[in-house]
């Protein structure tokens, strides 16, 4: 027995057949007889886009990660017989098809199952996300134990063993007394054991912890690659659909923020959330950012405790609470998380620099809204900061992204400059151009009654937006058509500089 190049294409012994391609993927052992034996080669696999290669690559082609391809064997293309392909289905006029949707599972969770958009759909296929030791097995566990006293529920883990999942249910749940019967726990990896699992269950919700440690043993590659995770997340997906049990799906998230490498995953669910949080502090965001049967960019406010995650009706509220008043570089935005309108602290310091350039820290604020808001502060307002260093910090561990908030963290690095605290009820709202306006922000109505709810009694906002609808009775509403006009505003009505 020798081997030949699989790209020959001319025949070496009488009678035998041509010799199959490179481009099929496969290479070639010729017998003592002269036939052809197909046999898989290996190939590279970018683990971040699925880019396939002949050979290891140091750069990826497509996507330019470094040092992403990793060996996979390729399996034989396998020659489909006469008649298999024939559709199975037959088309069906809309007028034919049912329109009553099956109802949602309740989840009693209230700020999981808002986020969700009201329930846990039947057939639907979840995936949540989120940094390592962020909380997503315990939000996971804790849901399964909320649903499993309605409806049957299969939790799958292939990472932690059987004492350490019944020790931390335990934790959840109190006593041993209030762990449903109806919740099955099962730890294995082998999907295929997975789905003997459900057919002879018959559960009504399945959970997946996690989708990397999960693997089919006809793909010839480590559990966690691309080529692992997308098709597993596929057989996933088609069990949804044909039985009508909710799947929800656990991915890691890579340094890079993707879950599970490559965002192929976000394609194939129906649901995307992620879990968001500093690990230094209690408070966790369930974000929203796909969702085929609810509202996108909802979040979902929860607190880290010994007992689990506890929701956290006014997360405004919260994240006010140790606030400082009369506070020198403090100021409150109000800022929006899909449709929940959230107050917050945004806390600005400045200090004249030791080194020859100084320094621009931002922590929880886009490191380029700072630099665009000290820009302007020191071309149209007159501040000097060329020879301060500029910190910037959001209270409770949040990120804030929109550009709402830009007011806000002017005022607030202007305070600190001028040694003179914000009014306490006073709360800012508007973004910030590079001449130094201020443009409208979207769902203002909301933002406003969210502020008088707690307790503000005046609000800046932008002087071009259009009042369509009744202002919150007991708020004070101060237009403002620059930046220098609203910090005059808050001067005005600010005490003097202390001494």
């Amino acid at each position: 027995m020798k081997s030949c190049p699989a790209w020959r294409k001319e025949p070496l012994f009488s009678g035998t057949k041509a010799l199959p391609s490179r481009s099929q993927g496969l290479g070639c052992i010729i017998t003592r007889g002269g036939r052809v034996a197909k046999t898989p080669r290996t190939q590279y696999v970018c683990q971040q886009c699925g880019r396939a290669a002949p050979k290891p690559l140091g750069r990826c082609p497509q996507c330019g990660a470094w040092n992403s391809m990793v060996a996979e064997m390729a399996a034989p293309r396998q020659r489909q017989a006469p008649g298999k392909g024939r559709p199975k289905s037959r088309p069906l006029r809309l007028s034919e098809i049912s329109a009553d949707a099956d109802e949602r599972l309740s989840l009693p969770i209230d700020e999981f199952s808002r986020v969700l958009g009201g329930g846990i759909v039947p057939g639907s296929v979840v995936l949540i996300g989120g940094d390592p030791g962020i909380g997503k097995s315990t939000l996971m566990l804790q849901m399964a134990l909320q649903v499993a006293g309605a409806a049957r529920v299969l939790y799958v883990s292939g990472e932690e063993s059987e004492p350490q999942i019944k020790s931390r249910a335990l934790r959840l749940a109190g006593t041993a007394n209030q762990v449903p019967e109806e919740l099955l726990l099962v730890t294995e990896t082998d999907l295929e054991a997975i789905f003997a699992h459900v057919d002879a269950v018959a559960p009504s919700l399945v959970v997946i912890d996690s989708i990397q440690a999960v693997h089919l043993p006809e793909i010839d590659s480590a559990a966690g690659s691309i080529s692992q995770v997308r098709e597993s997340t596929s057989r996933l997906q088609a069990l949804a659909k044909s039985t009508g049990v909710a799947v929800f799906l656990v991915g890691h998230v890579t340094k890079e923020g993707a879950i599970a490498g490559p965002r192929v995953l976000e394609h194939i669910v129906d649901t995307v959330l992620y879990l968001e949080g500093d690990p230094f502090h209690a408070y966790r965001l369930l974000r929203s950012v796909k969702n085929r049967f609810g509202a996108t960019t909802e979040v979902g406010v929860f607190e880290m405790r010994t007992t689990g995650m506890v929701e956290v009706p006014n997360p405004s509220e919260a994240f006010l609470a140790e606030r400082v008043l009369h506070a020198p570089g403090s100021a409150i935005a109000v800022t929006m998380e899909g449709t929940r309108p959230l107050l917050v602290e945004i806390q600005g310091l400045t200090s004249v620099t030791s080194f020859g350039n100084p320094r621009r820290t931002a922590n929880g604020i886009d490191f380029n809204r700072l630099l665009l808001t000290i820009a302007v502060l020191t071309r149209r307002v007159g501040l000097r900061l060329g020879d301060q260093d500029v910190f910037a910090n959001v209270v409770g561990g949040l990120q804030v992204s929109e550009p709402a908030a830009d007011l806000a963290l002017a005022t607030a690095i202007a305070s600190s400059v001028h040694d003179r605290p914000v009014p306490a009820d006073l709360a800012l709202v508007g973004e910030v151009g590079l001449s130094g306006e201020l443009r409208a922000v979207a769902q203002l109505p909301a933002r406003l009654r969210e502020a008088a709810k707690l307790g503000f009694r005046r609000v800046i906002v932008p002087k071009t937006v259009r009042r369509d609808e009744a202002w919150p009775e007991g708020l004070q509403i101060l237009p403002a058509r620059s930046v220098q006009e609203a910090l005059g505003i808050v001067w005005k009505e600010s005490q003097p500089p202390s001494r």
